[in-house]
């Protein structure tokens, strides 16, 4: 019997669901893919059909949560005030929005958006959540007259800053994350001060 895309569509609906819960309830190391499995209602070996690991199940998460984030962001945005401080903005959001899966995120870090990157997560999922954070980002450039500088490197330089800010903030015991946002702060000032300064040197280039 043949499996329609709406069936597989909600097996998978119901498999991020159920990772959701159990991450939750159990933590991201005791839930086991058998017990995501059970609580998906489906069995064991199906789940790998749809996730190559628990890790690409919390990207999974942590994405759908991002792309909320960055999403609401850019309706509050029609009005852009200071580069820096829209930036923060969106970083915060995103923040705020991954609070539930906060202790998911280093696992999701240190396998999948590392250096490495292991091939457990997907790089897909963890190459759209790349594009999609430097993609809004590079729309506050533009919105502020710094889309010319927002090269390649500054991209790098901006992804960089993103990912050890979200790396900080996973492990902060400060209160609410306070030193979190105090490295936020920094990070983005020098980020945004070398960012305006090399705009108008790049466009004297011949």
């Amino acid at each position: 019997m043949r499996i329609t895309a709406k069936a597989k569509r909600k097996t998978r609906e119901r498999i991020v669901e159920a990772a959701e819960r159990l991450f939750r309830e159990q933590g991201f190391e005791a839930a086991t893919t058998r017990d995501l499995a059970r609580g998906a209602g489906i069995a064991a070996g199906t789940l790998f059909n749809y996730f190559p690991s628990k890790e690409a199940l919390a990207l999974e998460l942590v994405l759908e949560a991002l792309e909320r984030a960055v999403a609401a962001h850019e309706m509050r945005t029609a009005h852009p005030k200071d580069l820096e401080e829209d930036l923060f903005a969106l970083v915060a959001a995103c923040l705020r929005e991954l609070r539930p899966l906060r202790l998911l995120l280093p696992a999701v870090l240190e396998t999948c958006l590392g250096a490495a990157r292991s091939g457990n997560c997907g790089n897909e999922g963890a190459e759209a959540l790349r594009i999609r954070q430097l993609e809004a980002a590079g729309r506050l450039t533009e919105c502020h007259g710094a889309g010319e500088a927002f090269s390649a490197i500054a991209q790098q330089l901006y992804w960089t800053l993103y990912t050890g800010v979200l790396a900080h903030w996973s492990r902060d015991g400060s209160p609410k994350q306070e030193d979190t946002l105090a490295y936020l702060d920094a990070s983005l000032k020098m980020f945004v001060e070398w960012l305006t300064r090399s705009a108008p040197a790049r466009r004297r280039t011949p």
